[in-house]
């Protein structure tokens, strides 16, 4: 996602008071993930240097074209191994179905909601999304349109890919996986619905999957964590210290099963970023967190994102992570 936007701030120039606990927190729970990732980078890994820290420096992309992704072959930005994505006409007001029955496993009764940030269709619809929805501590745009890569291929199809390979791992291992948006509406839904989605499935976790639309040389993922809120219809105070864990644990397993590194430009190299000012974390009652799996508007993370080899692994590290969680 791009940070300009409505629901997509840049995060005010401000340690968060979580910072020195979760800093703390993360070296404690992931040093063989970091290290695996410095021995990774020494043989060979993908080259995580350049840039300067922009943790300002982003921006919106145009709204993609309704062509979908650039045709030419190869080429950072054209995706591979996608699967096709449903579509439909009319907006729904409740979360699209559920997969299959889960099966038996270590996750059995366990519901996790997965978010696909954005929709392939919120372009075409500026007036809808444009509609400002209460997140508590102030009003904002009910949702953007997202970024793409430079060849336009979509971070609304990107997620949605992402959504539908970690569910598959999910109900592999047990759990019951709703997604808040299947393709199957024209919009939407708004960031207030997403977090009721969570809220209302009772869910024992929930992620909302994003790609960033930083600057070229800007690399790498990062996990945003809910910053204690207590405001209007916002209160986050029983989720932050659990949605911390949950974000923990993703970051380490992300790593361990990509081979990518942690932001280089937010996030002090920790990978996680503390924020009060997302409607989708301050409305949630649930354990929630949002990840930004690279950034699309930079070549090297933008060959990776349109992997589908890279995307399965990715849809693993967060899987993993989430199963760490619930687990315990």
């Amino acid at each position: 996602m791009s940070y300009t936007g409505p629901d997509f701030e840049p995060p005010r120039p401000r340690r968060s008071p979580l910072r020195r606990p979760l800093t703390v927190a993360v070296a404690a729970l992931v040093p063989g993930a970091l290290l695996g990732w410095g021995v990774y980078a020494a043989v060979g890994g993908p080259d995580d240097a350049g840039g300067t820290d922009r943790a300002h420096g982003v921006r919106t992309s145009p709204a993609p074209s309704s062509g979908g992704p650039a045709s030419s072959a190869g080429g950072a930005g054209t995706p591979t191994g996608s699967p096709s994505v449903p579509a439909s006409g009319k907006p729904s007001a409740t979360a699209s179905r559920s997969a299959p029955a889960a099966a038996s496993g270590p996750l059995e009764g366990k519901v996790v909601v997965i978010d696909p940030g954005h929709n392939p269709g919120n372009f075409r619809h500026t007036t809808e999304i444009n509609r400002k929805v209460d997140i508590g501590t102030h009003r904002k745009e009910c949702d953007t349109t997202g970024t793409a890569t430079d060849a336009g291929w979509p971070e609304a199809k990107f997620t949605l890919d992402v959504a539908h390979r970690l569910r598959t791992l999910l109900e592999e291992q047990g759990a019951t996986v709703k997604l808040t948006q299947d393709g199957d509406r024209s919009y939407g839904p708004c960031v207030d619905e997403r977090a009721r989605i969570g809220n209302e499935a009772h869910a024992d976790a929930a992620i909302s999957i994003h790609a960033d639309g930083s600057g070229a040389g800007d690399r790498g993922f990062h996990v945003i964590l809910p910053g204690p809120v207590h405001d209007g219809a916002a209160d986050t105070r029983a989720i932050v210290a659990p949605s911390a864990e949950l974000g923990q644990r993703i970051a380490g397993n992300f790593v361990r099963a990509t081979g990518s590194a942690p932001s280089n430009y937010v996030g002090d190299g920790t990978g996680l970023v503390t924020r009060t000012d997302l409607g989708g974390l301050n409305l949630s009652t649930v354990p929630k967190v949002f990840i930004e799996c690279g950034n699309m508007r930079d070549s090297t993370d933008a060959a990776l994102l349109t992997s589908g080899d890279w995307r399965q692994k990715a849809a693993r590290g967060m899987s993993e992570g989430i199963v760490g969680f619930l687990r315990g």
